[in-house]
């Protein structure tokens, strides 16, 4: 295995806290891009630093930032439905326009490889049949539409020195230093661990493919140093076929582990337009080294250890520290956030951060 020099947008988010140390311990070595929005959320602890660290918006890379790469690793931007919504022309300026432009940018200073983390999501309002990677989409979201306009309009970049690759991800879950708690299983169990409820907020019959990070940053890694024939210019989605559940199957599970608590529904639960479950066979097919290691149910577990480890109030599982849209919205009242999610620099120690990390 050849050892790269890699750029990884989004570092020092929750999927970036849990694939840089996969890429260190590989050899590979890796710059971080990031604007640090959620430095002090989740857990905050320290944990392993990128060779360098660029803290910058993604809309605003340099060609420099780029030359002499072997890889970009894009995971950088909005990272959820609620989040996308609050803003959509900024969900669309850091999603869709800079992710293409990244590319671009990419493309002219000659790195070869460019792997994006698109998302199930995509297939959106898809019904309960099960999709493959050649199934239409039908996004519901700003979130949703800013990857899939990416994965079409980078895929048209792509050519004999410049070879792109799609990801698309289920939901996911899993602990991380940067753990999100709005994501639907470390939600359900954050509200189990902490309230005693297993709050569902829709109805609970929407289907969806889930996968844990680990086996996220699995993926990336398993392209990364995958011969350039089996993934130029193609798409796969991430997880396990197996790992299709309903909303209220997860919680039928949270329930289970989590002693005392007990499914409830929100008082405003209704259908959610969200509903796709995905077949996962074509990664696994086409890069044997990518090998899933988790499952909901041990994911579950392992959420619900780390909520108790680190005795997590209700108070602080539903505060900015792990709900991002909480996060932003706190910037945005303090002033230091713009309505286009740019930094302003009055009032900071120094000019830094601009985007946000997935």
């Amino acid at each position: 295995m050849r050892h790269m020099r890699v750029l990884l947008t989004g570092h020092d988010g929750y999927i970036g806290h849990v694939l840089l140390p996969m890429l260190l311990e590989r050899g590979h070595h890796v710059t971080g891009l990031d604007s640090f929005l959620y430095e002090d959320c989740g857990f905050a602890s320290e944990e392993a630093s990128p060779g360098a660290v660029v803290r910058k918006d993604i809309r605003e890379v340099e060609p420099d930032d780029l030359r002499g790469l072997d890889a970009v690793l894009h995971l950088a931007g909005i990272s959820n439905d609620p989040l996308g919504d609050l803003k959509p022309a900024a969900t669309y300026a850091i999603n869709h326009e800079a992710s293409v432009r990244l590319a671009r940018l990419a493309k002219e200073a000659g790195v070869p490889r460019y792997i994006f983390s698109s998302s199930c999501s995509n297939y959106g309002a898809a019904g309960n049949d099960f999709l493959d990677e050649s199934a239409g989409f039908n996004p519901v979201t700003p979130y949703a539409e800013s990857k899939v306009w990416v994965e079409r309009d980078v895929a048209g970049l792509a050519d004999d020195s410049f070879s792109p690759t799609f990801l698309r991800s289920a939901t996911a879950f899993g602990v991380s230093s940067r753990l999100r708690g709005d994501l639907v299983v470390n939600n359900l169990v954050g509200y189990a661990c902490t309230t005693g409820d297993v709050l569902i907020k829709s109805d609970g019959m929407p289907w969806r493919p889930l996968v844990h990070i680990e086996d996220i940053a699995r993926a990336f890694v398993a392209v990364l140093e995958a011969p350039r024939d089996l993934v130029h210019n193609e798409s796969f989605n991430v997880g396990l076929t197996s790992e299709n559940y309903r909303v209220r199957e997860v919680a039928a599970m949270v329930a289970q582990t989590v002693p005392g608590s007990k499914v409830t529904y929100a008082g405003d639960a209704s259908p959610d337009a969200r509903n796709y479950r995905v077949t996962c066979d074509k990664i696994r097919s086409r890069l044997p080294a990518f090998e899933p290691q988790w499952t909901v149910r041990k994911g579950i577990e392992q959420v619900y250890e780390a909520f108790c480890h680190h005795g997590t109030s209700a108070e602080e599982f539903l505060s900015s520290q792990f709900i991002r849209l909480k996060r932003i919205r706190e910037l945005q009242t303090a002033g230091d956030l713009d309505e286009m999610l740019r930094w302003r620099v009055t009032g900071r120690a120094s000019p830094a951060p601009q985007c946000s990390a997935a």
